[in-house]
């Protein structure tokens, strides 16, 4: 007698719903990572910057508001804004936290920690 092989139904039933729960979780994730992203990038650009190395806070918010319009950057302002100068270097770094609602009364939290430096 022959063995059947293959993928039963409630098997195939039950990985379609952890894929598409996956799937649904990386789509809410989404947007809250690449502004994270494009909010360590513009703390780069903005630390490498000549004219706000030699400046203050109050440079750093203009050259900040400039580049969070063109990056469409809601999550934080210039207020929110920590910077650290040790010699010649500058170190600008922000912490804020994210709400995600994903389904009913179930959110997600999370709490990013964008920096100029390295690797964080």
């Amino acid at each position: 007698m022959r063995h059947q092989r293959g993928v039963t139904l409630s098997g195939l039933l039950v990985s379609c719903v952890v894929i598409i729960f996956v799937a649904l979780l990386g789509f809410k994730l989404f947007t809250p990572y690449t502004e994270y992203f494009s909010i360590k990038k513009t703390f780069k650009s903005i630390a490498a910057n000549p004219e706000v190395k030699n400046g203050g806070k109050r440079e750093m918010t203009q050259v900040w508001e400039r580049y969070a319009t063109i990056e469409r950057i809601t999550a934080i302002n210039g207020n929110d804004i920590e910077v650290t100068k040790e010699g010649n270097t500058m170190e600008l770094s922000a912490s804020y936290t994210v709400k995600v609602p994903l389904f009913a009364n179930l959110s997600l939290l999370i709490d990013f920690h964008p920096t100029s430096a390295g690797t964080i």
